[in-house]
């Protein structure tokens, strides 16, 4: 920044030295404001360019940036038995084999359209199943059904 600065202190030394020297002090002495103000809007504008080239080139710089990273992932062990769901709380509860489905789909993380695609049923019916299933888990939330479900022995 100090070279800078001194550069442009320097080239407007010499330019006033140049007008000094050909003898144009009276351009100077009449037009002296306009001629600063000039050479101060020059060296602004510079400046500005100067400033926007160096953030520009830094924003390139950045979006060219690959970061690649490796993730290990362990393998799970297999399990020794499938997971059953506990027919007698099932029953309790009052859950038909479509309403702990939906509740196992919900489980995975899958939203009602998407369970609808994967059933092959409207989404309308999605809604209705999983309306009766919180009522009968005593849920408001698809997560506390989730809970609910994990804590009954539903949902592995």
């Amino acid at each position: 920044m100090k070279r800078h600065v001194l550069l442009f202190g320097l080239v407007g030394g010499v330019l006033i030295a140049t007008l000094q020297y050909t003898e144009y002090r009276f351009v100077v002495i009449e037009h002296s404001v306009e001629l600063y103000t000039t050479l101060v809007a020059i060296l602004f504008a510079a400046f500005g360019i100067w400033l926007g080239l160096r953030i520009t080139r830094r924003r390139e710089i950045v979006r060219e940036t690959v970061v690649v990273k490796e993730v290990l992932v362990p393998m799970e062990a297999p399990a020794a038995e499938p997971f059953a769901p506990d027919t007698a709380q099932q029953q309790a509860l009052g859950l038909t084999a479509r309403e702990l489905e939906i509740l196992n789909l919900i489980a995975r993380g899958l939203s009602n359209r998407e369970i609808a695609g994967q059933l092959f049923v409207s989404e309308s019916t999605v809604k209705t199943h999983c309306a009766r299933t919180f009522d009968k888990l005593g849920a408001a939330r698809r997560t506390q059904a989730v809970q609910r479900g994990k804590e009954l022995g539903l949902l592995p």
